[in-house]
């Protein structure tokens, strides 16, 4: 943990949330580099509840709170004047959350895991075909991508949408709450399948196809905005004074791409945590039949430019498997080391639906493995080597497939994320691929939030001086193909 000093420092409050757990930290900017502390780090299971699965959303609220109250303690121990200057909230992507016209919360969000919308995209594309939604969106084709969540639930609970007043994505949801402003950010706003790319904006034909107005969404704004200050009430709560809230690139993933530490363009990015996402930085769309066929997704990116990606089910599938294990290190770095003492042959595709949500991880790839006739695990050893080995393949096929689509030379792969700490996934990614993997920083999302806000603020100019602090702010690891 960095020991903040105040000199001549700037302040921010960066929430950061990922799928069931969050972190608050406190960043300091010296005109040069980012200092970061994390200062609450908080679980939020999703909720089984009337059959269905939600988040529990007033305690994402609460634990913000909590941040920021905390924040203001940490800073008095360092310099009685110090204070925050902005706060910002990165998420997750394509869920979101109902409000009624008076401003309060109108029941939980549904969670993207829900098996609700099993079978809703070939519904939803039989109101508008499916080349024409990708023509529009550029998105690839999920079930929880939030168009299909919301036409999943206006045909099981139309209530819920007519009774909405708002609605609004995760982290917009909780700028809300803050700051009584909604608004609709852009990069959150790219993973719904809702948004065309040409236009900006929530495009209006998938609209009409769900059958729900514009109005019912906050006014679309770009990383960097400021939405507003925290309302006297959560002054009051959090003994702060009205601090701006930033419009970040609201979207974590969109969050850590800006913060890879790059002086240039050649290379591909993996963002490795329970999702792995593998692309690249383009000016443009790329909305192609290539592209629909291969199903990658254009989501918005800072300052114009478009994440050119594919979603590969990363460390889900290691982690579910990790709570079923007996008898094992729960050191993450043992635990991973076992890999070493196995030499089982099988591989999965990461990406088959029977891995989405099983009963049994393990179970799972057991009945993969006997489906497509290779050997089944017997050993926690057994299990981790496989997920390595598949998942290495796995980046190396969707590597191949974005060369044949990307305007950039790849030469080399950052891998950023809690998955870059992993040396042997690492290792075997590198050697699957054949050019350097840069692994490194862990702490991408929470930086690239911040870096948004040194713009929002005037520390910082554009994306290239952004990526300058990043560089200074960040230590990475090379591993090179064996």
């Amino acid at each position: 943990m960095t020991d903040l000093t105040t000199m001549a420092k700037t302040y921010h409050l960066a929430v950061d949330l990922g799928a069931t757990s969050g972190r608050t930290i406190l960043a300091a900017f010296d005109g040069s580099k980012v200092e970061m502390e994390e200062l609450t780090r908080f679980k939020y299971p999703m909720l089984p509840f009337n059959g269905h699965l939600f988040w529990n959303l007033p305690l994402l609220y609460q634990e913000i709170l909590n941040g920021i109250k905390k924040s203001k303690e940490v800073l008095a121990e360092k310099d009685a004047q110090a204070t925050l200057t902005s706060i910002g909230i990165d998420s997750w992507g394509c869920d979101v959350a109902y409000f009624y016209a008076d401003g309060s919360l109108a029941g939980l969000p549904y969670c993207y895991r829900d098996s609700h919308t099993e079978g809703a995209v070939e519904r939803f594309c039989e109101k508008m075909p499916r080349e024409k939604v990708y023509e529009k969106t550029g998105i690839q084709f999920m079930d929880f991508n939030t168009v299909f969540q919301l036409d999943t639930i206006k045909t099981n609970s139309p209530e819920v949408i007519e009774a909405a007043d708002k609605i609004l994505f995760i982290p917009d949801a909780l700028a809300y709450m803050l700051t009584g402003k909604a608004v609709t950010e852009y990069t959150v706003a790219s993973t719904s399948q809702m948004l065309n790319p040409n236009t900006g904006d929530l495009d209006e034909e998938v609209l009409a196809a769900l059958g729900i107005a514009r109005e019912k969404f906050g006014p679309m704004v770009q990383p960097g905005v400021v939405i507003g200050t925290i309302t006297e009430q959560v002054q009051e709560a959090t003994g702060v004074g009205a601090i701006p809230v930033v419009a970040v690139a609201g979207h974590d993933t969109a969050s850590a791409v800006i913060a890879v530490p790059t002086p240039d363009k050649d290379y591909a990015y993996l963002s490795c945590g329970t999702w792995s996402l593998l692309g690249i930085e383009s000016p443009d769309p790329i909305i192609t039949d290539k592209s629909r066929e291969y199903n990658f997704t254009n989501e918005g990116g800072i300052d114009g430019t478009t994440r050119f990606l594919k979603n590969i089910c990363g460390m889900w599938i290691f982690e579910r498997c990790r709570d079923e294990f007996k008898d094992v290190p729960q050191n993450i770095g043992e635990l991973a080391a076992l890999c070493l003492k196995s030499d089982c042959p099988s591989i999965i595709n990461p990406d088959d639906p029977s891995f989405a949500h099983p009963a049994s991880m393990t179970r799972a790839i057991d009945e993969y493995c006997t489906r497509t006739g290779q050997e089944v695990p017997k050993t926690p050893a057994d299990y981790i080597h496989v997920v390595y080995c598949s998942l290495a393949k796995r980046y190396k096929e969707i590597l191949s497939w974005l060369r044949e689509l990307s305007p950039v030379e790849i030469k080399r792969l950052h891998v950023i994320g809690g998955g870059s700490l992993n040396q042997y996934l690492m290792q075997d990614t590198a050697n699957e691929l054949g050019i350097p993997v840069i692994a490194g920083p862990t702490e991408c999302t929470a930086l690239g939030n911040v870096l948004v806000q040194l713009r929002a603020c005037g520390s910082v100019s554009d994306l290239n001086d952004m990526r300058r602090v990043a560089i200074n702010s960040t230590e990475t690891k090379t591993y090179l193909p064996k």
